[in-house]
C-alpha cells in the first residue's frame, strides 16, 4: 500500500464521475442485512463521524450533522437518517491496512542519527521530474540549506516513512515531531518488492514490508542500492497543530482514528460518510467506520484501507491485512434513493 500521496489527493465530498460509470451498480439494503450491525459500538463510530461532519457543505449532510449533536442513541441516529447502499463496480472487494510510522530521531545529527528528513526545496516544486532518489542521497544538493526537519537512525524506516506519507519522530527526551507529506520529486514510484522478485532474492509470496526491512538491514550496502531502485522521493512538512496523542491528519485535514477511520476512493464514497465494513479472512471484522482518508492505491467501489494506528505493532498488523469482504456506505435517505436507476424506483 503506497500512501505517500494521501495528503494531496482531493477531499471530494461529491460523487465525481461515479454516476457516469456504466458498470457501477447501487443497491439499498436494510440494516438487518448488515452482518453484526447490532453488536457494534455505534457510539464510538458516531464520535468519529462528528470529528469531520462539520466539513460537509451539502445541506442534507449538514442537517444530519446538526442532528448528530442532539440525539442520545447513536444506533438510532444512523438507522433514522441513513440508508445502507451497496456500491459495486465489478472489481473484487479488497481490504488492506495502513499505519503511522514512528521513527527514532533527533533535531541535530550525530553518530547515531545520520539520515535527514527533508523539507521540499523550492526548485523541486518548479521542475517535474526533479532529481532522482539516487541523486538526492548521493550528492550534497540539499546539504547546508536548513531543509532538515530532523535526523533519524534507520534509512529503511525513513524509506517506508516516505511510502506512508506521514509519521512521528520520537526524540531522545520523549517528545515527538509529527511530519506530513510535503511534496515529491515527480518520479514514478517503483516497487522494491517487485525488484527483489525480479532479482531472484525472494518469490512474490514471500515479500512483505518486514521482509524488505530485514533484508536491507542485513545487507546495508546492497540494501541502500535496492532502495534507490525507487526513483521517487518524498519530502515532508512539520504538522504542529495536531497533538501527538491524536491520530495523523487524513485527507479531510482532521485527525483519523485507530480502527474507525478508513481510506476510500472518493469517486464512489463521499469523504466523511459512515461505511459498514464486513472484512473476512482469519480475523473477521464487522464495524462501522468513517471514510476520512484517501490513498494512491485505493481505487474502486469495494476498496478500503483500514487505519491501524501508530508504531511498529500497528505497522505489522496493517502489513498482514489483505482480505476480501464487503463494504456498505451509509448515505442520507434522499441521497441514497437518488443513486438508484429509475427502473427500480
Amino acid at each position: 500500500m503506497s500512501a505517500a500521496f494521501r495528503a494531496f489527493l482531493t477531499a471530494a465530498l461529491v460523487w465525481t464521475g461515479a454516476a457516469a460509470m456504466s458498470e457501477t451498480t447501487y443497491s439499498i439494503l436494510e440494516f438487518d442485512a448488515l452482518d453484526g450491525w447490532s453488536e457494534d459500538d455505534h457510539e464510538a463510530a458516531l464520535a468519529v463521524f462528528r470529528n469531520t461532519c462539520g466539513d460537509f457543505d451539502a445541506p442534507d449532510w449538514r442537517a444530519l450533522c446538526s442532528a448528530a449533536d442532539n440525539i442520545p442513541d447513536a444506533r438510532a441516529f444512523f438507522e433514522l437518517f441513513f440508508r445502507p447502499v451497496l456500491i459495486e463496480d465489478g472489481a473484487p472487494p479488497l481490504f488492506t491496512g495502513y499505519f503511522e510510522p514512528e521513527l527514532n530521531g533527533a533535531r541535530y545529527p550525530d553518530a547515531r542519527f545520520r539520515f535527514p528528513v527533508y523539507r521540499m526545496p523550492p526548485e523541486a516544486r518548479n521542475t517535474t521530474p526533479w532529481l532522482s532518489r539516487r541523486e538526492i542521497e548521493t550528492t550534497d544538493v540539499l546539504q547546508g540549506r536548513g531543509l532538515e526537519i530532523a535526523w533519524v537512525d534507520d534509512p529503511v524506516e525513513l524509506f517506508f516513512l516516505q511510502i506512508q506519507g506521514s509519521g512521528r519522530i520520537r526524540l531522545p527526551d520523549g517528545s515527538h515531531i509529527r511530519v506530513g507529506y510535503g511534496g515529491f520529486n515527480g518520479h514514478t514510484y517503483r516497487s522494491v518488492g517487485a525488484e527483489m522478485v525480479r532479482r531472484g532474492i525472494y518469490s512474490a509470496h514471500q515479500v512483505s514490508a518486514e521482509v524488505i526491512k530485514n533484508w536491507v538491514r542485513r545487507n546495508p550496502v546492497e540494501g541502500l542500492e535496492l532502495l534507490r531502485h525507487n526513483d521517487s522521493y518524498v519530502f515532508f512538512r512539520t504538522v504542529n497543530r495536531v497533538s501527538p496523542e491524536l491520530g495523523p491528519l487524513g485527507a479531510m485535514n482532521r485527525s483519523i482514528t485507530t480502527m474507525r477511520s478508513i481510506a476510500v476512493d472518493p469517486r464512489f464514497v463521499p469523504l466523511g460518510a459512515p461505511v459498514w465494513v464486513e472484512k473476512d479472512g482469519e480475523t473477521p471484522m464487522r464495524r462501522l467506520m468513517i471514510a476520512q482518508d484517501t490513498g494512491s492505491a485505493i481505487k474502486g467501489a469495494q476498496r478500503a484501507d483500514i487505519f491501524f494506528g501508530t508504531g511498529d505493532a500497528a505497522g505489522k498488523a496493517a502489513g498482514m491485512l489483505k482480505d476480501t469482504g464487503r463494504m456498505v456506505v451509509l448515505l442520507p435517505i434522499q441521497r441514497a434513493y437518488a443513486m438508484l436507476p429509475e427502473s427500480v424506483l
